[in-house]
C-alpha cells in the first residue's frame, strides 16, 4: 500500500489558517480604523455645525445689542424732545403772565416812587428802586398786597439818602406773581 503522509497537508492548512487569521485580523483593524475615522469625521462635522450655529447666534445677538443701543438713543431723544416740549408748553402758558405784570407794576406803582431794577425768578418777583419817602414804600407794599397779580409783598430793606438837597429811599421789595385762573383751570 502506498504511503500517504498526512503531515504536510495538516501543515498546509495550518498555514491556511494562519494567512486567513492575518486576513482576517488585517480585516479587522481597517475596519476598526475606518470606523474610528468615520466617528470622528462625523464628530467634526458636528463640532463645526454647532461652531457655525455658535457665530450665528453671536452674530445675531451682536445685532441686537446694536438694535437695543439704537432704540436707547431714540428713547433718550425722545424724552429730550418731550422736555423740550414741556418748556416750550409752559413758556406759552406763561406768555401772557409777563404783561400782567408789567401792566399791574404800573397800574400799582404810587406817585413818587420809581423803579430801577426788576429780576424774577419763578414767581417771586424782586423789585428795586427809588422812593421819595419810605411811606411811599409802604404805599407801595400796600398796592401789592390788594393787586390782583402781585401777593406777599416782603421788605428787604429800605435806606434813606442824602441826594442834593432832598432825601430819597432806596429800597428792595419781593412779591409773588400769581397766576391766572385760565392757567389753573389748565392744570386741573
Amino acid at each position: 500500500m502506498p504511503s500517504i503522509n498526512l503531515l504536510p497537508w495538516r501543515e498546509a492548512e495550518r498555514q491556511k489558517r494562519q494567512r486567513d487569521f492575518g486576513v482576517a485580523l488585517g480585516g479587522a483593524v481597517v475596519a476598526g480604523i475606518a470606523v474610528i475615522m468615520l466617528t470622528m469625521l462625523a464628530y467634526s462635522q458636528m463640532i463645526s455645525s454647532q461652531e457655525a450655529r455658535n457665530e450665528r447666534l453671536t452674530n445675531e445677538i451682536a445685532e441686537l445689542e446694536k438694535s437695543i443701543k439704537e432704540i436707547d438713543s431714540l428713547e433718550r431723544q425722545k424724552e429730550r424732545l418731550l422736555a423740550r416740549m414741556e418748556i416750550i408748553e409752559q413758556l406759552q402758558k406763561s406768555r401772557p403772565e409777563i404783561v400782567h405784570l408789567f401792566d399791574e407794576l404800573v397800574r400799582q406803582l404810587p406817585e413818587g416812587v420809581y423803579l430801577t431794577g426788576m429780576r424774577q425768578v419763578g414767581a417771586r418777583v424782586e423789585l428795586r428802586g427809588i422812593a421819595q419817602s419810605s411811606t411811599r414804600v409802604s404805599a407801595l407794599m400796600r398796592q401789592i398786597d390788594s393787586s390782583v397779580w402781585l401777593t406777599d409783598p416782603e421788605v428787604e430793606r429800605v435806606e434813606t439818602k442824602q441826594s442834593g438837597s432832598s432825601r430819597q429811599s432806596e429800597f428792595v421789595v419781593y412779591a409773588k406773581q400769581v397766576r391766572s385762573d385760565a392757567e389753573l383751570e389748565d392744570e386741573v
